[in-house]
């Protein structure tokens, strides 16, 4: 159960991405029923001001004690450097020898590499540091496309809104769909982003909102349970196929068909919390047809079955 996170600051770091952060774990939102996480800023020399990247200064109120017992040790972005402090990445090793989670957001993985956690692990950055990353960390299996990468006890993710996405994925893991919801609303962002999108699209969303496929996309989502083919969906734009293919991964960073089973993956972990339907119902509601089909999309992308699931999450 994740309960104790632990943020680990050093010169320079990064105001917003230390914010996302600040904003997943560190406020109290016991009254919509997310469990309460012992929130600890934590930094070489507790009471000590850091420079920020912008000009101001923070004062982390823990020294790097308060990664000892921690469930999850988050690095937030920093101005990359050539050397970073011995002690945080002996400290940061430490977290995960003993099976802390390690999260980080955007350049923060330079840290994680310099500790030597990353070789030899799928791991991700903000597309505009890939190239020195690589050449830096040549061991690390480095995908500079995605949003986040999950491998287990460590998830790194790109650029801010992906760190949103890879916290928000931490917290749907871990205590399941609700919680996530909950802090996903309260910050106003989508609650649920594939961690196998895009990062950087180099087509630009339509300015015109007559343009937007979100119609098209409430549809989709109202409509789960019918049988969807890109065709079908391209009817129902009044597209081309083509066109509907190139506008559905510029606003949404996937394809049709990896989109719709994403979400229907979203519905069924909420069925499997919230309701006490069996797993063929489930599958039916959801699009999937069959609980062997859903069994298939459910584990490829949580990890586990859904009875697992639904043993760990229920809230019935």
């Amino acid at each position: 159960m994740l309960k104790t996170v632990a943020v680990v600051l050093i010169d320079l770091t990064a105001p917003f991405e230390f914010g996302v952060v600040c904003e997943v774990f560190g406020i109290d939102r016991t009254e919509d029923g997310v469990p309460p996480f012992d929130f600890r800023v934590c930094g070489e020399r507790p009471g000590e001001p850091l420079q920020l990247s912008v000009g101001a200064q923070i004062v982390p109120g823990h020294g790097l004690d308060g990664l000892l017992d921690a469930d999850l040790v988050a690095i937030p972005a920093a101005v990359i450097r050539g050397e970073y402090p011995p002690a945080v990445l002996d400290a940061v090793r430490a977290a995960a020898a003993r099976g802390a989670t390690i999260l980080t957001v955007c350049s923060g993985a330079f840290l994680l590499g310099a500790a030597g956690l990353l070789d030899g692990r799928r791991c991700t950055t903000h597309w505009r540091h890939a190239d020195e990353f690589a050449k830096r960390f040549p061991e690390a299996k480095l995908d500079p496309d995605v949003l986040f990468v999950d491998e287990g006890s460590i998830i790194t993710s790109a650029g801010t809104a992906a760190g949103i996405d890879a916290c928000l994925h931490l917290v749907r893991r871990e205590l399941g769909s609700g919680p996530a919801t909950v802090i996903a609303r309260r910050m106003v962002v989508p609650p649920q982003r594939d961690g196998g999108q895009r990062q950087y699209i180099a087509v630009p969303i339509p300015e015109r909102d007559a343009d937007s496929l979100e119609p098209l996309l409430e549809w989709m989502l109202e409509t789960l349970d019918t049988e969807h083919t890109v065709a079908s969906l391209a009817r129902r734009a009044q597209l081309s196929t083509r066109t509907l293919a190139r506008r559905f991964a510029a606003e949404t960073g996937t394809t049709p068909q990896r989109w719709l089973a994403s979400q229907r993956v979203a519905q069924a972990r909420r069925l499997l919390e919230e309701s006490t339907l069996g797993v063929d119902e489930i599958a039916r509601s959801c699009g999937f047809g069959t609980a062997a089909l859903l069994r298939h999309h459910f584990r490829r992308a949580v990890g586990v079955t859904p009875m697992d699931y639904r043993r760990a999450f229920t809230q019935c």
